[in-house]
């Protein structure tokens, strides 16, 4: 299919849906679906941080099997800049990804920016990490770039602030995300099959969660995302945030976690029924000489590894997982090569992708419990027992 004959099916088709096909206990399976393909969920999105999954083609992360990836606002922003992607006929087809995209708003970078930016209601002003530049960012403006870009699924722009944080300052930034939940989605500008999601926020202050995702919920946008989480806090207090806000998520809209995050993260998510995750961990940790498999971690640097003859997992069905030693994985990650990044990114996102379908097909024949002990069982048992 041509990227123009995607431009006029946009036109064509139903507009945004989901469905939740089966649940059991809280975790849940069911699909987003919109022009441009199907999302099963629960799902893993990669991050295309700069329209791009790192070390990886696209051909090969959609092979994996992801129905959608991240963009980023704020980098896309500053470089190649919005206005340029979209003459050149939007994110899809500057990245060759003719499938769904999800861009984030740059919340949070707004938060990651705190020694560069100056923040007021109106919104954040900011010096470009890049070349120094002064660049301001509004709700207006981020659901402008994500127009530009064409993203499928467009976050309104809200304030992420590092935990832990004094109850005060979680509830200014959340009283003020929700007054930029408001004036993002009156911005929405969307194409048809196109929507926007708000952001819960609120710190680890239960009460703020609460008034956060019902102000949300009353505001009708096409999902809910749990963000401010995975910001330095223990993943006891992540859990219980989800545990609260949960009750209040519309059951019949998708549940996006952000920035999140370990294997073991993203199945006890699930089981709290969040539907969507996205993280650079895969990809950052493979870039390091980490690989994610079925028996947990292994970190290819030590030197434990300099003359063992086996894959990283012999039943994988990725190559990168299968066909290559662990002394060779070793080698090119001791010797900074290139293709170890490569290798054991794909490794990684493969695996996350099987975990997620592991999950779908468990939830689907109500064994999820089943599959979550037997899955942690094997970390347990740690990588000696890998063939």
């Amino acid at each position: 299919m041509t990227n123009t004959q995607i431009e006029l099916d946009l036109t064509d088709k139903a507009a945004f849906t989901f469905a939740v096909h089966k649940t059991d206990g809280a975790a849940r399976t069911g699909a987003i679906s919109m022009p441009r393909g199907t999302i099963r969920t629960p799902a893993f999105m990669p991050v295309g941080t700069a329209a791009t999954v790192k070390a990886m083609y696209t051909s090969q992360v959609r092979e994996l099997g992801a129905d959608i990836v991240l963009g980023n606002t704020y980098h896309l922003m500053l470089r190649p800049g919005a206005e340029r992607v979209a003459e050149l006929g939007g994110l899809h087809k500057f990245m060759n990804w003719p499938h769904p995209i999800l861009t984030d708003s740059g919340g949070f970078q707004v938060m990651s920016l705190s020694k560069l930016r100056k923040l007021d209601e109106n919104g954040v002003t900011f010096q470009s990490h890049i070349d120094g530049a002064k660049h301001v960012l509004t709700p207006e403006r981020s659901m402008e770039i994500q127009a530009l870009l064409g993203s499928d699924i467009q976050m309104q722009f809200d304030e992420c602030v590092k935990l832990p944080c004094s109850d005060a300052e979680a509830e200014r930034a959340m009283r003020l995300s929700l007054r930029w939940a408001e004036r993002s989605r009156k911005a929405f500008r969307g194409q048809p099959g196109q929507t926007t999601f708000g952001i819960v926020q609120g710190g680890a202050v239960p009460a703020l969660r609460i008034e956060s995702a019902k102000a949300l919920a009353d505001m009708d946008f096409g999902g809910l995302a749990i963000g401010g989480l995975a910001v330095g806090e223990p993943q006891d207090v992540m859990l219980a945030m989800i545990d609260v806000v949960e009750p209040y998520l519309p059951q019949n809209k998708p549940r996006y976690l952000m920035g999140v995050g370990t294997p073991d993260d993203l199945i006890e998510s699930v089981s709290r029924g969040v539907d969507m995750f996205d993280c650079v961990m895969p990809t950052r940790a493979g870039r390091h000489g980490l690989a994610y498999t079925r028996y947990g971690r292994v970190n290819l640097r030590n030197a434990k590894h300099i003359d063992d003859p086996r894959p990283l997992d012999a039943e994988s069905s990725c190559p990168a997982a299968r066909d290559y030693s662990r002394a060779y994985l070793n080698h090119l990650v001791r010797s900074g090569e290139i293709l170890g990044m490569m290798l054991l990114t794909w490794n990684n996102l493969a695996y996350y992708q099987e975990l997620m379908a592991g999950m779908r097909a468990a939830i689907a024949e109500g064994r999820f419990q089943d599959f979550k002990a037997q899955t942690k069982e094997r970390w347990a048992q740690g990588e000696t027992k890998a063939a």
